[in-house]
């Protein structure tokens, strides 16, 4: 990167597994979501919370400028894969296809954080496929539902 570049840039990212590859077990779940914290700082972002539900993952992170979002979200797929399997969680792990990516501004990074770490609480009433299609119209992202993630209710 070069001098005089400054950015504060915040992502949120939202994206879930084959629906054959559920992290069912909660402390499983917390040890890649503390891997993929990791693998984002390793690329010179800084994550900020990880966390989520068998069925989906929120990350949120302050993007490095010289990396795509798309560049990061591939690499802490493939990366976090590969974790999974070499540590016997899931024999056949795999990432849906695609993902959901939403910029927010510094004064709202502490709600956002509380938000993605009560997970747990906030689905026990909402579904995932409701949650997702709401921050879709919330940031007024256009989509087709049939290329919407598959969902498991």
């Amino acid at each position: 990167m070069k001098s005089g570049t400054f950015t504060q840039l915040f992502i949120h990212l939202v994206f879930g597994p084959q629906l054959h590859c559920l992290l069912s077990k909660r402390e499983e779940r917390l040890e890649v979501f503390k891997f993929m914290s990791g693998t984002l700082n390793s690329m010179g972002h800084k994550s900020l919370a990880v966390n989520g539900m068998p069925d989906h993952v929120h990350v949120l992170f302050s993007l490095k400028p010289d990396v795509s979002v798309s560049e990061t979200v591939k690499e802490v797929k493939r990366s976090s894969t590969r974790f999974i399997k070499r540590n016997k969680i899931i024999k056949d792990y795999s990432w849906q296809a695609g993902f959901g990516a939403f910029s927010y501004s510094r004064s709202q990074i502490d709600k956002v954080i509380k938000y993605m770490m009560n997970q747990e609480v906030h689905h026990g009433s909402r579904s995932f496929k409701s949650e997702y299609i709401e921050l879709l119209d919330r940031f007024n992202v256009g989509y087709n539902s049939n290329y919407l993630f598959q969902f498991k209710d």
